[in-house]
Parts: C-alpha cells; structure tokens; sequence
C-alpha cells in the first residue's frame, strides 16, 4: 500500500479521535523513522517517550522474537521465569519492593489510585479524597481522566467519579490547604510533561511528602513520562530525593512494547488482599521479556548517565536559541531528554516546519515544544535539529 492508500483505509475504518500528519511510517532504524515513500526523519518524539533504545534495537527485538516462539502469554494464574526476572530487575532499578505489570500508564494510574483509596478506606469511610495538580495528565480512562487537572479533557463526560481535589502544581501553600485526614493520597508528575514540561520548585516535592506523613495520606508519583533514564535518573524521584509510597510508570519500560507498571514499598505490599487487583494481560510472557531486556540493556549501557550529559548538551543548544531569539521562545525548562521551549505564540506551524526539514518534534499545551527523543540521540542529531529550529524561527 502507498501513503494514499493507507491514510485513506485508516480513516475509513479507525475512528476519528487523533490529530495524524498525513505521514505514514513504515519502519525505524536508531534514531531514525522512514515512510512508506521512503522519506527519512530524526525522531525527537520517540511515540511519545516510548522507545527509549530507538527503533530496531537488535537485543531487543531478539528477546521479543525468541519470547514469542516459546510463550506469548498464560494468565497470572500461573508463574513464569520472565515474569519473576522483569519484576525484580524493574524494582531493583526503581528501588521498591513490590510491582504489578499492567497494560498501560492509564491502567497503573487507576491501579495506584484504586490502592489509596483501599488504603484510606480501611482507616476511616470517609478518607476518599485524592488530590492531584493543575495541569496535571494522568490517562485517558474515566478515572483517571479525572485525576488530570485540564477541564477540557472532562467536557461532556459527566458525571465524573467523585473524590478528586485540584491544586496549583508547585504551590506549596494550596496544597497545604487543601489536605486533610480525609485525603489518602496525592498523585503528582514529578516533572509535568504533556501539560508543558513542568519542573516543580525546589522543596516541593518535599513538602508534599512531609504533608501526606502528617495526614496518614500516600504519596504517589506519575512517572510515566519521567521514569526509565529520561531525566538522566534512573527515576524522577531521585533527583530531588524524595521518595514516594507509590510509584506508576509505562512507556519507555518495555522499550516500545505496551506494559504499564505501579510499585510500592514493602508496607504497602498487603493493602489488596487476592482478588482486590488483577489483569488477564498483565504481566504477560512477552511484555515481561520487553521489559527484562529493555531495563537491562539500559543498565549496561549506564542510560542515565548518557541522558544526564546529552540533555545538557541539547539544554543549551535550545538556550542558545531563547537568547538569540528571545522574542520567540519565551523559556526553555526541563530535565535530561524531557525538555520544553515555551513559545510567544502556538507552535503548531513549527511541528509541520520540522516535519518538512525530515525532523519529528511534538507541541504541548499549545505552545510549548516538547522534546522526548530516543534516550540514545546523538550530539550529532541534536546539532541538526537545532539549525532546523533556528532557519524555521527566523520566520516564524
């Protein structure tokens, strides 16, 4: 099939709930994605922070190819080796205790959510409420959807589940005085990515752990975005040290294979009882071998520390562009490969710029730019994605 025809099959059939560039990929090689004409693009969007090794990563495609000729998935109602090698190599790189694998990020946020509320519910009947922040993106899954702090995802989905409390992200103050006892938990992005690559204040995150011991509340983070090296840690916690109660996380950690993931500590390990959680797809054989390999293959080649020195590189490559075109990009904010260029007006017009120069980038929040590249990007791609950004912002 060309372009013509696979973009004309897809809209006939798949219901019309994305924004697509009429571009359709046909494979990927490193950093690399071509179409189905050919065409070659440097991809600094990664599916959305998903494919950490890039595209055709050899370690990784042996593992699934080997994995799915032995067993594709047997329900947890039975073990497996993999599933055992996957958990304890994901909790020794988080450092918690205990995981459940998952499909999705949506999936480990409801599965985090569903654990505080059964945390606070065994404490008082009235210890329900969960706040989250401003901005905030936690799925797409009606609870969850309600956790995320933009009114415009909830139009016309009344009525929401209830429970839910918004705060300003970063305002120690508000959160201050919305908790109470009958808050059992606060769900935060450690660094707020599609709601424009937010960094919170130093001592922060910090105040929200001391606030949730005060009240006997969990504290949990959203590490989808940020988790597995792409803030040049091995997770967002780490960098401010404080450590959350629980810990959600997906994309990057199946290295482009659907697995969502939520872990805990060990106090938490007997909140549900057998029968309180569970998923047929969960942990499945081959997710499980993604995920084993992918983390594996991150440790040896010590990711986090690559990303830490790459993304300073590419930090002040885009700083570079802020002074020279100050009127133009208003901020430059972010950690490792998650970085934002806030613009002076909506970026959608330098996305398709990008797009024509071969280079893929992603806009958040109308006008912010938001990188989350392959984690094994290169100075070297870096240095053409900033001439590109520089020729199309001397018109824009």
């Amino acid at each position: 099939m060309n372009t013509k025809e696979i973009i004309e099959q897809t809209d006939h059939y798949y219901l019309p709930v994305f924004g697509r560039n009429q571009i359709a990929l046909d494979h990927g090689e490193g950093v690399h994605l071509y179409d189905a004409d050919g065409k070659e693009y440097t991809d600094f969007l990664a599916g959305i922070a998903v494919n950490a090794l890039g595209y055709n990563y050899k370690p990784l495609v042996d593992a699934v190819s080997a994995q799915a000729g032995k067993l594709l998935h047997c329900s947890n109602l039975f073990y497996t080796e993999i599933q055992a090698k996957a958990a304890k190599e994901l909790c020794e790189a988080a450092q918690f205790d205990r995981v459940f694998f998952c499909n999705s990020g949506a999936e480990a946020n409801e599965g985090a959510i569903k654990l505080a509320r059964k945390y606070g519910v065994k404490k008082s009947p009235k210890k329900f409420k969960i706040i989250t922040a401003l901005d905030s993106f936690h799925g797409r899954t009606m609870e969850t959807l309600t956790a995320t702090g933009q009114e415009h995802y909830h139009e016309g989905l009344n009525p929401l589940p209830e429970g839910f409390v918004y705060v300003p992200f970063g305002d120690v103050k508000a959160l201050e005085a919305a908790m109470d006892d009958e808050v059992c938990g606060v769900l935060l992005e450690p660094i707020q990515g599609e709601g424009g690559v937010h960094v919170p204040p130093a001592g922060y995150l910090e105040k929200a752990k001391e606030l949730c011991q005060k009240h006997d509340a969990l504290l949990m983070f959203d590490e989808i975005q940020t988790g597995v090296c792409r803030t040049g840690f091995w997770f967002a916690w780490m960098y401010s040290g404080v450590k959350p109660d629980v810990m959600t996380t997906a994309k990057a950690i199946g290295g482009g294979f659907p697995m969502g993931a939520f872990l805990v500590t060990e106090r938490l390990a007997h909140v549900f009882a057998p029968g309180d959680h569970g998923s047929t797809f969960g942990g499945n054989a081959l997710s499980c071998a993604a995920c084993y390999t992918a983390i594996s293959e991150m440790k040896k080649l010590h990711l986090d520390e690559q990303v830490a020195k790459t993304g300073e590189y590419f930090k002040a490559g885009l700083k570079g562009l802020q002074a020279k075109y100050p009127d133009k990009i208003t901020d430059v904010r972010g950690m490792g490969l998650i970085l934002g260029a806030e613009l002076s007006k909506p970026g959608a017009s330098l996305v398709k710029g990008c797009l024509e120069k071969g280079l893929i980038i992603n806009c958040t929040a109308g006008n912010v730019l938001r990188f989350v590249p392959p984690l094994i990007i290169t100075e070297q791609d870096i240095d053409k994605l900033l001439q590109g950004l520089d020729e199309l912002l001397a018109d824009f």
